[in-house]
């Protein structure tokens, strides 16, 4: 290091550590602080001042200590070897820490991210003499069974001709390409975290985002390259509806981030996902994910990091063509750690104590999600599919952090610490939450799935609202003070309620579920509700109905298996018919037999 890239420690409080001596460094740039080496990042200059956040416990470091300036970004490796890796929130593999330092971690422990012995089959797919730019394939490496890992030129690489290209295995640090200019390619890059990787071209959000889970595939659907916030309080299975969002989705790719949750939550994921397997592949479910972990008990300046490092992996598959989901668990730790860290540095708060650049922080985060045309020549279209947790103190709503939240984000998942006590799972609070992708989606929809869903979707939203209002009444006076019709109404809602929004995550059929069986449930119940609401008409005994044995097939339809959906579907809607015809007959027989 030159003395142009020394400093010192001048004043340290907590994380926030404040270094002098250095006149050329600037903001972002990373720091190794202190006799340790503690990772640090350049968060404020003023003057020759620079106020570093540091990554590590900073005990032990003292005012005068060294600090040297790397005269880069906090970056990431970005190449074969990410998928079915844990990483702490600035990009090192766990693994390789236990080695390097037991069970805790070391302070300034330096490790790679990506493996530098282990050799990768490197099959080109360019050829030499082509022009070649950023985002441009170079060729392929079978990183797993089921995902192909596409070699892409970096962005920022200045355009030429390929000189040499070279086939076989290769580390990640030996060079297998170089351009007539003199630019040499590996199979990894860095790329700044902070820093949103260019695309060619923002495409509208015209695809859904397949969940599996009916209340947020049939009532609040987001789209591929979409953004949703989960907000909901202790207990409410914020984190279990992101495991089953990470097993069941469509995404290609999951990018799990547990940027601030408590250490067990993040234990449990990491005992479970290695173990899971893949209803896609067949495979381990780690086989397509890497996990970013960065619990609450580490220093508050990591979690910002880890956010950031998530985001930044899945921009990068997103540039080889692969529709990726981030989960984040929970955005609430990263405001908080903000919170401390502008505390610290003594600017002035906003609501509730949090730094007034909140909302920014957080829409500069959800829109790095989106569905494009990747650059290259192939005209490749990915997504980042961005969901966020958010875990306000006693679920109150009105906290800063779901409110901007809500604002950037195009859907909320509201849950409800009600029906999660009941063991109503998802718990999401179908009359507080929302969606502002659906017409967006209609024309897919009407392609791919039918062009009823919108009727049904819109009959089963107007049932459940009915429902509500009703539920008020029936507090105050009982359901037998309601009329035949609200009566039906209640019934009606209560089955879409039990039978189509409630999921057994335990099930082996019923844990996910398809577009088709979605539409076909819907289709049964509301047949129900319809043919009943005629039988009313015709003067039909509202206890009749609600007596009627075709209610258990309905109850039953979540279990019946995809394969025979369609079939079950047209039985049960064709024995409503009958048995609604069977009471018709009855009230007729009753009619005649009543003496004049």
């Amino acid at each position: 290091m030159t003395e142009a890239t020394k400093g010192k420690v001048q004043k340290i409080s907590g994380p926030l550590v404040i270094i002098e001596g250095l006149p050329e460094i600037r903001v972002l740039d990373m720091v190794r602080v202190g006799d340790d080496k503690l990772i640090g990042e350049v968060i404020r200059l003023e003057g020759d001042t620079a106020f570093v956040q540091v990554y590590e416990d900073t005990s032990g470091l003292t005012v005068g200590q060294p600090v040297e300036d790397t005269g880069a970004p906090l970056s990431v490796e970005l190449g074969p070897g990410l998928l079915g890796n844990v990483l702490d929130g600035i990009g090192r593999p766990l693994a390789e820490i236990e080695k390097a330092s037991g069970a805790f971690i070391a302070r300034g422990l330096v490790v790679p991210t990506l493996d530098r012995n282990k050799k990768w089959d490197f099959q080109p797919s360019a050829k030499e003499g082509d022009e070649v730019g950023p985002g441009d394939v170079l060729g392929t490496v079978q990183e797993t069974p089921s995902t192909v890992h596409k070699i892409i030129v970096p962005p920022k690489t200045k355009p030429g001709k390929l000189k040499s290209l070279k086939s076989g295995a290769f580390t990640v640090t030996e060079d297998i390409a170089e351009l007539d200019n003199g630019t040499k390619f590996q199979l990894m890059h860095r790329w700044p975290v902070k820093q949103a990787r260019p695309v060619q071209k923002r495409l509208d959000p015209t695809e859904p985002f397949i969940t599996g889970q009916r209340v947020l595939d049939a009532l609040f659907p987001i789209a591929l390259g979409g953004s949703t916030c989960i907000p909901g309080g202790f207990g409410t299975g914020k984190t279990v509806v992101e495991q089953m969002l990470a097993k069941y989705s469509s995404a290609d790719i999951i990018v799990y981030v547990g940027c601030g949750e408590r250490g067990n939550e993040m234990t449990e994921v990491l005992r479970e996902f290695p173990e899971l397997t893949d209803p896609k592949t067949g495979g381990p479910l780690m086989e397509r994910t890497i996990l970013v972990v960065n619990t609450s008990n580490m220093p508050v300046a990591a979690r910002e990091a880890s956010v950031y490092t998530g985001i930044t992996l899945a921009e990068y598959f997103r540039d080889q063509g692969y529709n990726v989901a981030t989960m984040n668990d929970s955005t609430s730790r990263w405001a908080e750690a903000m919170r401390e860290m502008g505390s610290r540095l003594e600017e002035m708060p906003g609501e509730e104590g949090f730094p007034t650049y909140l909302a920014s922080r957080l829409a500069g985060f959800y829109e790095r999600a989106g569905r494009t045309t990747c650059l290259g020549k192939d005209d490749r279209q990915g997504s980042v599919t961005a969901v966020g947790a958010v875990s306000p103190p006693g679920g109150d709503f009105s906290e800063p952090v779901t409110q901007n939240s809500m604002r950037v984000t195009g859907a909320l998942w509201s849950l409800d610490a009600s029906l999660a006590n009941r063991r109503h799972f998802p718990s999401v609070n179908w009359n507080l939450s929302y969606t502002l992708y659906f017409p967006f989606l209609q024309d897919w929809y009407d392609e791919n799935i039918s062009p009823d869903w919108k009727g049904c979707r819109k009959e089963t939203m107007e049932l459940l609202q009915r429902d509500g209002e009703l539920q008020e009444v029936v507090q105050l006076v009982g359901p037998d003070a309601l009329q035949d019709k609200e009566r039906l109404i209640l019934e009606s809602s209560k089955m879409i309620r039990e039978d189509f929004l409630q999921q057994d995550a335990f099930s082996d059929i019923d844990a996910s579920c398809s577009m088709n069986k979605q539409l076909g449930m819907l289709r049964a119940i509301l047949s129900y509700y319809n043919q009943g609401s005629k039988s009313l008409e015709r003067g039909v005994s509202i206890e009749d109905l609600l007596a009627l044995p075709l209610k258990e097939s309905i109850s039953r339809m979540k279990e019946i298996p995809e394969e025979d959906i369609d079939k079950q579907v047209e039985v049960i809607i064709g024995l409503v018919q009958v048995e609604m015809d069977g009471l018709k007959g009855k009230q007729k027989a009753a009619a005649a037999a009543t003496p004049a």
